[in-house]
């Protein structure tokens, strides 16, 4: 990588596109306070996460316009983090940065859903363009509020809410009801709904019959609907239960 000096001059001569959020998984600290610094110089809104784990559970719960990937980080390597948010429908452009640099190790990275692959060291006048470029080239993002009927969940602020009333969820509730919400009137396996809520620990069907369970009483029972349905051997669907009645 290029010597960090004059990085601000070069970022702030760059056109902006200021208010954009970036995440960036990386564990190198340096490294990662550096792009932080200059990414936030070019006009972005910069998260930062130093481990797999972590990093797919913010590129999860938040609304991002880029996700820049380390592939060796600690806990879960990149390459798992690229293909989970893939499997889930996550559509954010994902740029591959790593030392990783064998043509074997770029075809995996593109082959997992990477959008594109920079290898260390880098330069940031390509970096820039190169995020800049899968910025203009991303499809429309999911919207930052889901709808069902008159049950809305705002993924960004992490609100649910029916009929206009908030209701209180728990970040496991609001993960699984989040997942449904996006495949709105699909049947839901139970190992998806795991997948998305418990990344990485013991799969226990239990869990996610709980927190439908706990859902159901919340966002249903408690105003006399029916919207959350069990698919009798594979899973769940919301739908909009005001059709039926």
């Amino acid at each position: 990588m290029q010597p960090d000096h004059g990085i601000r001059k070069w970022f702030g001569d760059c056109a902006t596109l200021h208010g954009m959020r970036i995440l960036v998984i990386e564990d190198e600290v340096d490294l990662a306070r550096t792009l932080h610094t200059g990414l936030t110089a070019e006009g972005y809104s910069v998260d930062l996460a130093h481990d797999g784990r972590q990093g797919l559970w913010m590129a999860r719960t938040g609304e991002y316009a880029l996700v820049v990937l380390d592939l060796m980080l600690p806990g879960l390597n990149g390459y798992k983090v690229c293909a989970q948010l893939r499997r889930e429908g996550n559509t954010t452009p994902i740029l591959v940065l790593t030392a990783k640099d064998g043509e074997w190790d770029q075809a995996e990275a593109l082959d997992t859903g990477a959008d594109d692959y920079l290898a260390k060291p880098f330069s940031y006048v390509v970096l820039v363009a190169r995020l800049r470029a899968l910025v203009r080239r991303a499809p429309t993002t999911a919207p930052p509020v889901l709808a069902v009927g008159d049950l809305s969940v705002d993924v960004a602020a992490r609100v649910c809410r029916r009929a206009g009333t908030r209701v209180e969820l728990a970040p496991r509730e609001f993960a699984v009801l989040e997942l449904l919400a996006r495949r709105a009137g699909q049947a839901v396996s139970k190992t998806d709904l795991l997948h998305h809520a418990w990344p990485d620990e013991a799969w226990d069907p239990n869990l996610v019959e709980a927190r439908v369970s706990s859902l159901r009483r919340k966002v249903d029972t408690a105003f006399d609907r029916r919207s959350l349905q069990t698919v009798r051997g594979i899973g769940y669907r919301l739908v909009d239960d005001r059709e039926h009645g």
